[in-house]
């Protein structure tokens, strides 16, 4: 355990000390911005039938931020370990592969987590000045931001997957967005095909996270979104492990 602790601290303080973290938060901070003026100005238009957190995070404003998020904090976890040729003397060390791919998952994970506290401030400030309160229930604000977090641990996973199978930055993002998107957009399947069995049409709502998200933040809390997202995070890091363990024997 002190290895891994001492890989977790180096790792956060990579992530925290660098002004790069500091542009994602203002990047974030901005896309977010957007859906929470939008869902404000939707809301003095008329009555309505969502709260305010249910507009936030059901906007397309919201979704392109947060595919957008995942490729840019977990490009360089392995990637520049690999370019920086460090990989080889860490992998030859006396630190067990698990460590290493749990050091950075964990360090990234903190991290994605801290992005989202300023938003806790949007609707903060709206139930400080207004005169209604930000969700209608007390679980579906909860229960958006418990699938952000778990959410977050399925597409860190995969961003730790992409990054642990190249040497470059760019082409490890790219390969992560593009599963991210197809995982998101097969999700929507069933509004292309009207003739879909409702077996099959189960299975991919299943899948989806916007459906996942839609829920939640209506207040209607449901496990089985959460075993899927975690069992697969779980899957993912275990593949990151083996490509690890692959190269370990390679050097």
């Amino acid at each position: 355990m002190r290895v891994f602790f001492i890989l977790l601290r180096k790792e956060l303080r990579s992530y925290f000390f660098s002004p790069l973290a500091y542009v994602i938060m203002a990047f974030l901070m901005i896309l977010n911005g957007v859906p929470f003026v939008l869902s404000l100005i939707a809301m003095q238009a008329g009555e309505r039938q969502h709260s305010l957190v249910y507009f936030t995070f059901n906007s397309g404003w919201f979704w392109m931020a947060y595919l957008l998020l995942f490729p840019i904090i977990t490009m360089r976890l392995f990637s520049e370990e690999q370019k920086m040729g460090t990989i080889e003397s860490l992998l030859t060390a006396p630190v067990r592969s698990v460590q290493f791919v749990l050091a950075k998952y964990f360090a990234a994970f903190v991290f994605y987590c801290f992005l989202w506290l300023p938003s806790l401030a949007n609707f903060l400030v709206f139930e400080a000045i207004g005169d209604e309160a930000a969700s209608f229930s007390t679980g579906s604000f909860y229960g958006s931001y418990l699938l952000l977090v778990v959410m977050g641990c399925f597409y860190l996973a995969i961003g730790c997957l992409a990054s642990s199978m190249t040497s470059n930055q760019i082409l490890a993002s790219i390969i992560a967005f593009s599963i991210i998107l197809l995982h998101f957009i097969f999700g929507f399947v069933h509004f292309f095909s009207t003739r879909m069995p409702a077996e099959v049409m189960e299975r991919v709502t299943y899948t989806s996270s916007y459906e996942h998200m839609r829920i939640f933040s209506d207040g209607l809390l449901d496990s089985r979104p959460l075993v899927y997202y975690l069992t697969s995070a779980i899957l993912l890091l275990i593949a990151t492990h083996q490509v690890l363990e692959y190269r370990r024997w390679r050097v």
